[in-house]
């Protein structure tokens, strides 16, 4: 039984000043909840770092999650959102390009649950059927 998907997003060449910015990093996840209609729990956490680093957000959802991690330093922005029930697309390129100036976004999913663990166990089964193959051939 799927039970939810995972996003995990990095964005890069990520302007300094803003990964610092507390009110840009915060505007950008009250954007990521508005668009897919995702409902807070209580108040968002939020902490500043001492300069030159970046900040750290979470907000508890019904849904489950959302996490943002930015480093100034490297220009990196990272986002974990998990949610239990399906969401629409969210334009993570578009928004993180816009808001934060990046000039590379990777966004992974993840299905969690049992469907998911059985998917990894067939890739398992495939990479040691395929390892197996090769370690005879090269006997």
């Amino acid at each position: 039984m799927n039970v939810g998907t995972e996003w995990l997003v990095d964005a890069e060449g990520c302007a300094a000043d803003l990964l610092r910015d507390i009110e840009t990093v915060r505007t950008l996840c009250e954007e990521v909840i508005a668009d897919l209609g995702l409902r807070v729990v209580g108040d968002p956490m939020w902490h500043q770092f001492p300069q030159p680093g970046g900040v750290t957000g979470l907000y508890l959802l019904t849904e489950s999650h959302l996490a943002c991690h930015t480093f100034p330093e490297t220009g990196l922005a990272t986002f974990n959102l998990y949610c239990c029930r399906p969401r629409p697309p969210f334009a993570w390129e578009e928004r993180l390009q816009a808001l934060l100036g990046a000039s590379r976004v990777t966004v992974r999913t993840a299905a969690r649950g049992t469907e998911a663990a059985a998917d990894h166990s067939l890739v398992e089964a495939k990479f040691s059927e395929l390892t197996s193959a090769r370690e005879v051939t090269s006997l």
